[in-house]
């Protein structure tokens, strides 16, 4: 999910132990070198706090159908801009594929009838934007670990990258096509699902399309919309910022959690 970058407010962080919120400055300080590294091994440790505070395991709220937001946001991309999205939109998806490759013995590539074939789950949780608004929606779809499982990792696999179909800048390089990284404990969170519907009906175009990522205990421009591959690597260093992220390249903390 791409945060309005006009409205972009403060990067925000749990600090280890307290529950303070870190505010981290403008562009130009996120781009100093000694800035930079400071964000970084805070972001460590509040990874890590959480993580001993609160469980690997520990599960985000869940809600009921009665506090379904009666408006949900739909931030970032309306709908990628390119002739390939638009082509699979045209024709319901019937031709999309996910591919999931890198360090699995068996690389997929997987429809959407495929992955409405699995073992689903369904839950209903607070969607928080670093923008500063929330809303509660309801998703369906497959537990990423499941996919993982069916793939089987090699050996050296620590990250998930998820790679979209919506580009936000036009370059040269592809660094300006939306993608995002999680570790291997988030991707196996009970709650980590790639979801192909919201509120009971298929994934609307402006929240995602035909698969987005919900990775609950984070911000919302970790949640991937327009999922197009998943590649499971060692590092992310080499690719592209090597931040990990769209907006971690560009100043945002790696890990968002909440």
């Amino acid at each position: 999910m791409k945060p309005n970058f006009s409205r972009r407010r403060m990067l925000t962080g749990l600090m280890a132990g307290a529950g303070v919120a870190m505010l981290a400055g403008c562009d130009r300080m996120t781009q100093s070198t000694q800035f930079g590294a400071l964000l970084r091994n805070t972001e460590k440790l509040t990874m890590s706090g959480q993580r001993l505070l609160l469980g690997r395991q520990s599960l985000a709220r869940e809600y009921s159908v009665a506090d379904l937001s009666p408006v949900f946001r739909a931030n970032g991309t309306q709908s990628p801009d390119s002739e390939e999205y638009a082509h699979l939109l045209e024709h319901g998806f019937v031709d999309w594929r996910l591919q999931v490759d890198g360090l699995v013995q068996q690389p997929l590539s997987l429809s959407l009838a495929d992955l409405k074939r699995l073992p689903s789950r369904t839950q209903i949780t607070r969607h928080d934007c670093v923008e500063g608004w929330s809303a509660i929606g309801q998703w369906q779809g497959v537990h990423l670990g499941r996919i993982l499982d069916i793939a089987r990792l090699k050996p050296g696999a620590r990250y998930v990258i998820f790679h979209c179909a919506d580009e936000l800048e036009k370059t040269f390089d592809g660094s300006g096509r939306y993608y995002e990284s999680i570790d291997l404990p988030d991707a196996y969170h009970p709650q980590t699902i790639l979801a192909y519907a919201m509120n009971g009906k298929n994934l609307p175009v402006a929240h995602g399309a035909p698969l987005r990522l919900r990775v609950e205990r984070q911000l919302g421009y970790k949640h991937a919309k327009y999922l197009m591959r998943i590649e499971v690597v060692s590092a992310f260093d080499t690719l592209w910022g090597g931040r990990g992220g769209y907006w971690e390249d560009r100043g945002y903390e790696w890990y968002a959690g909440i």
